[in-house]
């Protein structure tokens, strides 16, 4: 077969493949694309820089909200935790390929997709696109491999490297030197894009890092202010004292004792002049609390901001798992994040794939990730509990899989490999009513005197059966008697009268 006669080779002319394999949006040491550019936008941040970081990104200007992103993520502990939280939980989703119909033609190409999805570079490029959650919107570069099908590869890129148009605010452009403030077009077929709505509105007024910005900064001064406050709590206060006629530099020195005091333990200061000690007051301890409140009440913002609930008494409806997993990501909005990254793959990876190896297509297959609905079966065992006695039929293999429980295996003649539990054996008792109640208990109370009539009239029978005995035996002896017979006969003849 020519190489032009294999299927995945067919209709390819129809495809431009001109720029697929073109070395493009390559870092520098110099110029808008550089990989070491330290970040100092975090550094002393104040409620009026924030202030200004936020308003730039609302005219277009938004890299020093996505430096402020990515910092915040290596800085706070909480923030980057449950953002991680909510990223996987979309990683963790299994992914399906759903083909256009059972023709051959749609089973094969969904194949091919299949195996695209199962190479280990597919889970990276998961993980590159969830980045933009925290950032707003997060771009990875498509390197196409050209063998005996086009296969991609994927490249990460810093979101800094892009701007949006400044007439819609809603196009990405790639930042080059050509036109540093509008950029240039993102060549075709060659990138994903993934821009999740977390809010309606521009996208460089997006990215949940933005949301979640006031309270880092106010977490930031109140740890700040807590480490000072520990560092300095428990003290004796340190009063330096001095005479009327003491020099500046008498004064200097004296500063400089009290200052150093409480690490040195020592101190030298002239004879005219004295240190007192006065004892802390006891009643700031409260402030250790006020601090450590405050820290948790911004924790649980930010985990309202990112998980869709705080984690703690709130009440969380639509999460997914029960109460004690406080740290998983609501429900609702687990499946609107598996929806949109869904959507961005099959229109920026599907469908290059497939017209690159198959030609235009009138219809695509598709890529799913579906989000399990979580089972209580709590809930399912107590409900067959009572129905299950009352005759209602469930079949068996049904309660298995929602229990994640496998079928039992069997041997050739139809019996159980291993050990079974099997229910025990038990009467089932009916319902407890009021009428049934009514008629136990009118059971207890009549029994004994049924039980002793029958007594009393079995005795009354026995005394007349004893009378006739004895009445019958004194007949059969005066007749002996008059018969001449000896007691011999007696029992032969009571034996024929009885």
């Amino acid at each position: 077969m020519k190489r032009s006669d294999h299927p995945f080779h067919k209709n390819r002319a129809q495809v431009s493949t001109k720029n697929l394999t073109q070395e493009i949006a390559r870092p520098s040491l110099t110029g808008l694309r550089q990989v070491w550019t330290p970040s100092v936008v975090a550094n002393g941040l104040t409620p009026q820089r924030l202030a200004c970081i936020l308003r730039d990104a609302e005219v277009g200007q938004h890299h020093e909200q996505l430096e402020l992103a990515e910092a915040m993520e290596e800085r706070d502990a909480h923030y980057g935790s449950v953002l991680r939280t909510r990223r996987l939980a979309i990683q963790g989703l299994e992914i399906t390929v759903e083909s256009y119909s059972d023709d051959d033609r749609d089973i094969e190409i969904a194949d091919l997709l299949r195996d695209v999805i199962r190479r280990p570079e597919f889970d990276e490029l998961l993980d590159d696109l969830t980045d933009a959650l925290g950032k707003g919107y997060a771009a990875v570069l498509i390197d196409w491999q050209m063998g005996k099908t086009w296969r991609p590869t994927y490249r990460w890129c810093d979101p800094r490297w892009f701007v949006w148009d400044q007439v819609s605010g809603r196009e990405l452009r790639l930042r080059d030197e050509v036109d540093p403030t509008n950029g240039v077009e993102l060549v075709p077929r060659r990138w994903i894009v993934h821009v999740p709505r977390i809010k309606s509105g521009l996208p460089s007024r997006s990215g949940l890092a933005r949301l979640a910005a006031v309270a880092y900064m106010c977490k930031s001064w109140t740890l700040k202010d807590w480490m000072s406050f520990a560092d300095t709590y428990g003290l004796p206060l340190r009063v330096g004292k001095y005479g009327p006629g003491a020099s500046k530099e008498d004064i200097n020195t004296l500063v400089s004792a009290v200052a150093n005091i409480a690490s040195d333990a020592g101190a030298v200061i002239p004879e005219s002049m004295m240190i007192e000690f006065v004892q802390a007051s006891q009643g700031t301890a409260g402030s250790n609390g006020m601090f450590e409140g405050l820290a948790k009440y911004l924790d649980a913002q930010i985990s309202k901001a990112v998980l869709g609930h705080s984690g703690s008494s709130d009440s969380t409806p639509g999460k997914l798992g029960g109460d004690d997993q406080a740290s998983e990501v609501r429900l609702d909005i687990l499946k609107a994040d598996a929806k949109q990254l869904a959507a961005t793959l099959n229109r920026d990876l599907v469908r290059p794939l497939i017209d690159l190896n198959f030609g235009e297509q009138e219809n695509y297959p598709q890529i799913c990730i579906p989000v399990p609905e979580p089972e209580d079966t709590n809930l399912l065992v107590t409900a067959l509990e009572k129905l299950v006695p009352l005759g209602f039929e469930v079949e068996q293999s049904v309660i298995r899989d929602k229990l994640g429980l496998p079928d039992p295996e069997m041997d050739d003649n139809g019996k159980p490999v291993g050990r079974l539990f099997t229910p025990q054996k038990t009467s089932v008792q009916p319902p407890a009513t009021a009428e049934n109640r009514a008629t136990a208990l009118n059971r207890a109370t009549t029994e004994p005197d049924e039980l002793d009539g029958l007594v009393n009239r079995l005795s009354e029978g026995a005394d007349r059966v004893v009378e006739g005995w004895v009445g019958k035996l004194l007949d059969v002896v005066d007749e002996a008697i008059a018969d001449g017979k000896s007691l011999a006969d007696l029992p032969e003849l009571a034996a024929g009268a009885l």
